[in-house]
């Protein structure tokens, strides 16, 4: 579980991140999954995007997203999301205490 100032912390780190992964009409899939997974596990801080077209509000596909991949939501604003999840071979983000 993150605190209000990690949470603070990985919002600004993400304010300089591209949005990589897109969430549309067939919303979570295992190729999605797959994908963020593999996302995390190079940059440990994704953003995503919910498409007009999808089923799913941002903060569902952000919620279903982080469950599945055991991953800390840090926001939603808008259509557009970020998760967190710690690379424990290679950690990149160093969190506050």
């Amino acid at each position: 579980m993150l605190t209000s100032k990690q949470r603070s912390q990985l919002k600004s780190i993400a304010q300089n991140e591209d949005t990589i992964i897109m969430v549309g009409k067939s919303g979570v899939n295992d190729t999605l999954i797959t994908s963020v997974n593999d996302a995390l596990k190079a940059r440990e801080i994704v953003k995503g995007r919910v498409l007009e077209n999808s089923m799913l509000t941002p903060r569902e596909a952000c919620e279903q997203l982080a469950e599945a991949c055991g991953a800390e939501p840090v926001q939603v604003i808008g259509s557009k999301f970020v998760l967190y999840k710690r690379n424990n071979e290679k950690p990149g983000i160093k969190l506050v205490k």
